[in-house]
């Protein structure tokens, strides 16, 4: 299973290195040492492992340093932070960076890392699926599935039995304000309640001169609403990936993400909305799916009913196509009594 591959460990703790390195030489893995993320830098010049694993809190560099130097330099190499802090801003902070696990020391069950490994390594080998993040990989199936699924309970009962660092995490994987792609500016604003599951935002700005966007109400979702909305982003980014960063339709989005919602077993349905804004022909076109709302251009509003929640076969919603003006328009959402959230797009000089 893990015979023969070759695993890089950068750590300072070198009792806590030291079981580590014990426990993958037992497995068959060639191993290699690095105390510090300078020292690990060197490290990948000589050789590029199949798997890196490092800590977060490290003397001369630290891990989220050393993770963004392999982000850049680096990115065919899968990394797995083990850290001994729980802060879920961090946690956040290195999925951004494209980590594909992040467990937290002390690590009770030995087990457990090696399902993380394998499980990532079983993505990396897959040409349909490299490029993934942590929990793209809870759709995962195979020889290795009771492995997998013994990792997938860990992560989904470490955010059940912690909502708020549930919230911190989602909150932590919120894009940026505000983005330019030419001279059109996308930028949002939420007041969220701090006592309830936010609503989540993510976008991407395709080739072909459109942005995809979702809203997700992760208070809709019940107790597995972070999981839920982990594997909704997941889907979302890999299924646009992919397709190379292009997308022919609003309704083969939602009906790819209501398949990994469907095909989980764990995934709850949930209150969403997906749009694609096409900046060419000044169109947005809207699939509600459980979220509605309003889109103000200039003096003229337009209604979005919420339909079918996701999950509950939302792909048959209907597709909403609304004109937007030279200036842009700004979509606000409804039937959400927690937080106030509108998304604006809009032209610049």
């Amino acid at each position: 299973m893990l015979k023969g591959k070759n695993i890089l460990i950068v750590e300072d703790d070198p009792v806590f290195r030291t079981m580590i390195v014990g426990f993958l030489n037992s497995q068959g893995c060639q191993v290699r040492e690095a105390e510090d993320g300078l020292v690990g830098l060197r490290a990948l010049k000589d050789n590029i492992p199949d798997l890196l694993l490092c800590d977060l809190a490290m003397p001369v560099m630290t891990g989220m340093e050393f993770v963004e130097e392999v982000a850049l330099q680096y990115p065919m190499i899968p990394v797995i932070v083990i850290s001994g802090t729980g802060n879920m801003t961090d946690v956040a902070q290195a999925l951004r960076l494209g980590v594909k696990d992040f467990l937290i020391k002390p690590i009770d069950n030995i087990m457990t890392l090696k399902s993380a490994i394998v499980s990532v390594l079983n993505m990396q080998d897959s040409a349909q699926q490299k490029q993934q993040d942590f929990s793209q990989r809870w759709v995962m199936g195979g020889d290795d599935s009771g492995l997998v699924e013994e990792e997938l309970q860990w992560h989904i009962s470490e955010l059940k039995n912690d909502p708020q660092a549930a919230r911190e995490l989602l909150m932590g994987l919120m894009p940026d304000l505000q983005s330019r792609c030419g001279r059109w500016k996308l930028s949002y604003r939420a007041l969220q309640s701090a006592e309830m599951p936010p609503v989540i935002f993510d976008y991407i700005w395709l080739i072909d001169g459109q942005l995809a966007f979702y809203m997700v109400d992760t208070s809709s979702g019940g107790e597995n609403s972070t999981a839920t909305a982990l594997l909704i982003r997941a889907c979302f980014n890999d299924f646009l990936r992919r397709q190379g960063n292009y997308l022919s339709s609003v309704q083969h989005l939602v009906a790819q993400i209501e398949l990994g919602l469907q095909y989980s077993g764990y995934a709850t349905p949930v209150k969403g909305l997906f749009g694609v804004f096409n900046l060419a022909e000044k169109q947005l076109h809207l699939i509600a799916a459980g979220i509605g709302g309003k889109l103000q251009v200039n003096e003229h509003c337009a209604m979005i009913t919420a339909g079918q929640w996701l999950g509950d076969d939302a792909c048959n919603n209907p597709l909403v196509i609304l004109p937007m003006s030279d200036d842009g328009a700004r979509l606000s959402l409804s039937d959400i009594n927690h937080a106030n959230f509108s998304v604006n797009f809009e032209t610049v000089t």
